[in-house]
């Protein structure tokens, strides 16, 4: 069915959605993660979206070996998962978003326009329920309407057609995706001829990536969950495990129970960093449950730099001085750089870098003690040190304390980036990515038999820049919720606008769905827990934030019958693009994930034998840092970096912003309006604020607020903020994102990672009288 040329209509659509305020409710902050309130909330999500059985079908197998993963974050799995369940609160709200049985049909399309959804709260549209039909939106109208899988492909595949270079096609991925979906999609891109292939690891983990391909070889974390138990000290830098990845309170509270110790590094004191009430143990539940941070330093937002220095310039001293607390063998061995290192620490004044963190010597003196007396260190972080300006550096610095401890490629210490969606690890893994691999490249053409593009693609800056400028004719979305997550909203907005086609393949109806190209297709694919299939081999395969591969396979019966899972859409959209004669065989990947298991294998770095190693407990991929090896870096070794502080020229009525999730969501999804750790309730439109700092500017509590980011000649505002004062430096603030997305200008970002500053964005606030 070729597509005609239809007339253009004016869609008044709303990229923000409402941004009045609603009845805030705030109370005090609390001294602890999850207990008997996290297991009220688990059932309250669960029956309320599944019903009064399937909840427990279900949460018997997440997590579980032969299980399915869940659709949450990535945190590994035990060995031997607790056979009361290795799930956490917002793991199990995920899979009642995912498996609610409320349904957004074709009838609800028919009654609303896309205006009107529009105009609802990103929390009202997420509760509309699971897609369970393809759906198109003409350029001629305001209402999706349902269109047969058979012309939805064809669609797509006649814009491809009418394309005069493979470039004006974007194709975005989710972290949500499966290896095998992930693989395939990749692979229609550059069969294609594109490189054109944005993930979400360039909003969150990518300035995670390029710091540690630059000092350790592997873009990578190197530690495994038991080295966790067993550490002498972790360090939990710019991260909240109790709201983002609450199984890893766990994993911290066995690290405890075996004598480690825990230093969390972050402006906010997250109430899960304070004390674990475990829900599997009678303390947890009763009791007062575990206390787990032995040490908080409340750094300035973005002051890590100057923060390690200081903590290095310590350990030196200590050193010179015939303590012997640095690993001169692995040092010497092991590494290159050190003696530039110790030159530019010598060159910072202990005093100025003190100031910058807003800390006390005290604490320092505290923190240096800790890392003295350590041997095995591990360092945990997330979207708090990587989205900044200055993120890879960030990174970076924290990698010379590890390198100058000896604490890489040995048991019980490393790095551990924390990732936050359930496959955004595998899915660069087997080749989502839109730089150039010439080894890759190689392989696809020696397996997979076509020639791959060698000109590098666009990342998600990149990409939304293109299609602002009229260069992108067709965006597809492999899950996700771009236009939420993106930054800069009305940026973004305008860009997807300018596309003729947008393609969304999603579980749940989200504001991408209704900002959209001239024509816009939805099409519904089945969820992580939903069976996939009968046959033996019908099963799909993950990779965990520490780098092992298992395989996932849902238990619940579809939303639909019509669904299609991931592999199968991408599969039959190959088909009916490229045809039969192609050199893959698309149409038998859709029957057997199995043979995109082989491709895999052959085809992306380091996979072997994936059907059948993916059992049980699954495998690890193979990791240079974790083994200590380094050869393949330049001169053979680890690598120490010289990096500059950070200078962020605030204006004396500016303030840093940091964007932060609330409790009751995960990513761009809102499970609710509560975000109980910190104490706000039935609002999301808040500021977090320095009581002396709402003194000085005469802001009373609650008072309503309008926020600005100027950024050279471009002044952005977000209104409508109520101010709460909170223990936060003073001169920083924090709120929910994405309200506080549009303040974030899509030019600035992190030096070579390309991620958005999304944690340290200059704003001023203005008081609405």
């Amino acid at each position: 069915m070729p597509f005609s040329k239809r007339e253009i209509i004016k869609r008044n659509v709303s990229a923000r959605g409402p941004e009045e305020l609603g009845n805030l409710r705030v109370s005090a902050p609390k001294d602890f993660a999850a207990g008997l309130p996290a297991i009220g909330k688990t059932l309250e999500h669960s029956f309320r979206e599944m019903g009064l059985f399937r909840p427990f079908q279900a949460l018997a197998k997440m997590n579980q070996q032969e299980g399915f993963d869940c659709p949450s974050c990535a945190w590994p799995d035990p060995d031997s998962p607790s056979k009361l369940g290795e799930f956490c609160e917002n793991g199990a709200k995920a899979l009642a978003d995912e498996a609610t049985l409320t349904q957004a049909d074709a009838a609800l399309f028919s009654r609303y326009s896309v205006e009107e959804l529009s105009h609802l709260t990103d929390y009202e549209i997420n509760k509309l329920g699971r897609l369970v039909e393809p759906m198109v939106l003409h350029s001629d109208s305001l209402h999706y309407e349902p269109i047969s899988w058979e012309d939805a492909l064809s669609l797509i595949s006649d814009h491809l057609v009418a394309l005069t270079d493979p470039n004006q096609a974007v194709f975005y991925t989710s972290g949500r995706s499966s290896n095998e979906a992930a693989f395939l999609y990749g692979t229609f891109a550059r069969a294609l001829g594109t490189n054109n292939l944005p993930d979400c690891s360039n909003m969150c983990h990518e300035s995670s990536g390029v710091a540690l391909s630059e000092t350790l070889g592997i873009g990578k974390g190197s530690v495994t969950l038991d080295d966790l138990y067993g550490a002498d000290l972790v360090i939990v830098a710019g991260q909240n495990p109790g709201t983002n990845h609450p199984r890893m309170l766990s994993a911290l509270e066995k690290c405890k129970e075996n004598g480690g110790k825990i230093i969390s590094i972050n402006p906010l004191e997250e109430a899960g960093l304070i004390r674990f009430k475990n829900p599997q143990r009678p303390n947890g539940l009763i009791g007062g449950g575990t206390p787990l941070t032995d040490l908080h330093l409340p750094v300035k937002i973005n002051q890590d730099i100057p923060l390690v220095k200081l903590l290095l310039k310590g350990l030196l001293e200590r050193e010179r001085g015939g303590a012997g607390v640095l690993d001169r063998e692995f040092i010497t061995n092991k590494t290159l750089g050190f003696q530039e290192l110790e030159a530019d620490l010598d060159s910072y004044d202990s005093e100025d870098l003190l100031s910058r963190t807003g800390l006390s010597s005290k604490e320092i003196e505290a923190a240096i003690q800790m890392l003295a007396e350590s041997e095995n260190i591990i360092i945990c972080w997330a979207m708090g040190l990587t989205q900044h300006k200055n993120g890879v550096e960030t990174i970076r610095e924290y990698v010379n304390l590890l390198l100058a401890k000896g604490s890489i490629g040995k048991p019980n210490a490393g790095t551990c980036p924390v990732r936050g969606h359930s496959n955004v690890q595998g899915d660069r893994s087997v080749g989502i990515q839109h730089f150039v691999d010439a080894a890759l490249n190689e392989r696809i053409e020696k397996h997979l038999g076509f020639v791959s593009p060698d000109k590098k693609g666009w990342d998600v800056v990149e990409s939304i820049e293109a299609m602002h400028a009229g260069k992108v004719k067709i965006f597809m979305a492999l899950g996700g919720n771009f236009l939420k997550a993106a930054s800069d909203t009305d940026f973004t907005a305008a860009a997807l606008e300018e596309c003729e086609l947008t393609v969304q393949v999603s579980t749940k109806l989200n504001r991408s769905h209704l900002v959209t190209g001239k024509t816009a297709l939805i099409l519904p694919t089945l969820g992580r827990s939903e069976k996939e299939g009968k046959g033996e081999g019908h099963y799909l395969t993950t990779e965990n934030s520490m780098g092992r591969v298992s395989r996932t396979r849902g238990v619940l019966k579809p939303a639909a019958g019509n669904l299609k899972s991931e592999p199968e859409l991408i599969a039959e959209l190959g088909a009916r693009h490229f045809g039969a004669q192609h050199s893959v065989p698309w149409l038998q990947c859709a029957q057997d994930y199995g043979l995109i298991r082989k491709y895999i294998d052959l085809v992306a770095k380091g996979f072997s034998n994936t059907s059948e190693r993916s059992k049980g407990k699954g495998y690890d991929l193979p990791n240079n840092a974790r083994a200590g090896d380094f050869s393949k870096l330049p001169g053979g070794r680890a690598k120490f970096t010289v990096n500059t502080l950070p200078d962020h020229g605030l204006a004396p009525d500016e303030f840093l912003l940091m964007t932060i999730r609330s409790h009751d969501q995960f990513n761009t999804t809102i499970y609710g309006l509560d975000d109980r750790y910190r104490g706000i309730y039935n609002e999301r439109r808040v500021l977090l604020m320095n009581p002396e700092d709402m003194q000085e500017l005469g802001i009373a509590e609650q008072e309503v607020v309008h926020l600005s980011s100027t950024y050279g000649d471009e002044v952005r505002r977000a209104p409508n903020f109520r101010v709460i004062s909170y223990a936060i430096p003073r001169g920083d603030v924090a709120a929910y994102f994405p309200e506080t997305n549009p303040l974030i200008p899509i030019h600035q970002f992190a030096d070579r990672s390309q991620t958005p500053i999304s944690k340290s964005v200059r704003i001023r606030v203005e008081k609405t009288s």
